[in-house]
């Protein structure tokens, strides 16, 4: 039997890059280069960056003139403060709720933001409240590893972006710049 055809329509799409292979962060960067493209009003978020970080990502947005507010410290498994890092990511959360329900951004993007989730710094189900009050036509991206099953259902699109070969693993090469920073 033939596939129905679904009636055409546009709305504003809450998508997740998650999974353990690299590029999720990098795909909805890529995203967010699109929309700007567009004359779209985009931002990030990061949960994990820290406000010291000057990644290839920051230096070409801050030139584009978007803005990207890393909320964190670093990684988290180097931290001496775990109790700081969850402040942190709670005040970026705040921040990041206050952008989506503001009206000023047509897609926003919360790098990283499964990580705190996970922690349990912040809830899954108020970001999904958060997410289901956002303007209708909004984009939302979020990215990391272990996306909560909350974020997964509620989102139109998951891609899960899977490891198959990694050159850490296979030669010991290190993160490069320009590829992962």
């Amino acid at each position: 039997m033939p596939k129905k055809r679904l009636p055409k329509k546009h709305k504003g799409l809450v998508l997740i890059n998650t999974g353990h292979g690299k590029g999720k962060s990098t795909a909805a960067f890529g995203m967010l280069l699109r929309a700007w493209g567009r004359d779209m009003k985009v931002a990030a978020v990061q949960f994990i960056k820290s406000q010291t970080s000057k990644y290839g990502e920051h230096r070409a947005l801050e030139k584009m003139g978007v803005e990207i507010i890393p909320a964190g410290r670093g990684f988290t498994w180097t931290s001496h403060d775990l109790d700081e890092d969850a402040e942190r990511a709670r005040h970026g959360w705040k921040t990041a709720s206050e952008m989506i329900l503001s009206g000023d951004y047509d897609v926003m993007m919360l790098d990283e933001i499964t990580y705190p989730v996970r922690y349990g710094w912040i809830d899954a189900k108020e970001i999904v409240d958060t997410l289901s009050r956002r303007p209708e036509m909004m984009h939302v991206v979020l990215t990391g590893r272990n996306a909560a099953d909350e974020l997964v259902e509620y989102a139109d699109l998951v891609t899960e972006m899977k490891m198959v070969k990694h050159p850490y693993e296979s030669q010991g090469v290190t993160a490069q710049k320009g590829v992962e920073y």
